[in-house]
C-alpha cells in the first residue's frame, strides 16, 4: 500500500529544525539530482522578522550591489517521473504567522495534486559520531505508521514549523511522515555534517523506494567522521566522552534492548530536553 502516492513533497527548513544543517543538506542533495521549478514563492515581508533574520547584500557578475531576502519555496521536477516524485519545500523557518504560511503552501499543494508529505529534521542529541546515525521516523498518521511500520510519537512541548506542516497537511487530506536525525552535539561546531545528511537519504530512500544518488556524500562523510577522530585523539577528556556515548549506544544496539524500551528512551529523552527536538514533536 503506497500510502504517501507518487508526488511527495520533502520538506526541510533553516533554523531550529536543522542541527548541523543535516535536514537542509538533505534537500541540497536532492536538489543537485535533477532540475527543477519554482512552483511557488512567499512575500518574505509578511512572515520574516528581518531583525531575527537580516536580508543580505552581494555583488552581481558586474559589480552591482544586491539586496538577498529570506525566502521559502515549493519546487517541483522539471521532467515527470515515471514513478514517485520529490517535490522540495524548503527555505528559512518563519518568524511570525506560521498558521497562515503553512495554509499557503498546503493550498498550493493541494491545487496540484500533492499526495504525501515527508518532513526532514535534525537535532543535537548525546550520541557518539562513530556509530551510525540514529532516524526517528514517526508519523500521527494511521494508515502511515501499518504501511511502512513507523513510531507514534508521544512528545509534547515546543515545536518548530514542520510540526506545524504536519498537522495543517493532514488536516488537509496529504499523509505525512517524519524523519529525525540525531547530531553528536559535540561536534556542533562541525558543520555542515554530511554523515548525519546520509543518513536522512538512506531512510528517505528506504520510505519511499525513490532512489537517491549520494556516492559524493559517501566520501564526505568519511572524511567528516576521520576528522572528528582526529580531534578526539588530542583531546583524552573528548575521547574519554565518545567512549562514554559508544557504550551507550551499544547498549541500546545489543538483542536484549527491546524496540518498545529504545522508543520509550527516546520519548524520555524529548521531554527532557524541553527546548530541544524542536519539531520532535507534536
Amino acid at each position: 500500500m503506497d500510502v504517501l502516492g507518487s508526488r511527495i513533497i520533502i520538506a526541510a527548513f533553516d533554523g531550529w529544525n536543522d542541527a548541523g544543517e543535516a535536514a537542509s543538506g538533505a534537500i541540497a542533495a536532492l536538489r543537485s539530482m535533477t532540475d527543477y521549478d519554482l512552483v511557488h514563492s512567499i512575500d518574505p515581508e509578511l512572515y520574516f522578522d528581518y531583525q531575527y533574520t537580516r536580508p543580505a547584500t552581494k555583488m552581481d557578475g558586474e559589480g552591482r550591489r544586491q539586496l538577498t531576502w529570506p525566502e521559502a519555496g515549493l519546487w517541483r521536477p522539471r521532467d515527470p517521473a515515471t514513478g514517485p516524485e520529490f517535490w522540495l519545500l524548503t527555505g528559512v523557518e518563519p518568524a511570525r504567522t506560521w498558521q497562515s504560511f503553512a495554509a499557503e503552501f498546503i493550498d498550493v499543494a493541494l491545487r496540484d495534486d500533492v499526495t504525501g508529505l515527508v518532513t526532514l529534521g535534525a537535532m543535537l542529541s548525546d550520541v557518539p559520531h562513530t556509530r551510525p546515525i540514529s532516524i526517528f521516523a514517526s508519523s500521527q498518521n494511521d494508515d502511515v505508521r501499518e504501511a511502512y511500520g513507523l513510531e507514534r510519537s508521544l512528545y509534547e512541548g515546543p515545536v518548530g514549523i514542520l510540526s506545524v506542516f504536519e498537522h495543517f497537511a493532514e488536516n488537509a487530506g496529504i499523509p505525512t511522515a517524519s524523519l529525525w536525525a540525531s547530531v553528536p552535539h559535540y561536534v556542533a561546531s562541525a558543520t555542515p555534517s554530511p554523515k548525519v545528511t546520509l543518513a536522512l537519504l538512506d531512510r528517505l530512500e528506504e520510505l519511499t523506494g525513490v532512489d537517491v544518488p549520494r556516492d559524493n556524500l559517501r566520501t564526505e562523510a568519511a572524511a567528516w567522521e576521520a576528522s572528528i577522530d582526529a580531534a578526539a585523539a588530542d583531546d583524552e577528556d573528548m575521547a574519554e566522552y565518545i567512549r562514554q556515548l559508544e557504550r551507550t549506544r551499544d547498549t541500546w544496539d545489543s538483542p536484549e534492548a527491546s524496540g518498545d524500551a529504545i522508543a520509550q528512551a527516546f520519548e524520555r529523552y524529548l521531554k527532557r530536553r524541553g527546548d530541544g527536538p524542536g519539531d520532535l514533536k507534536r
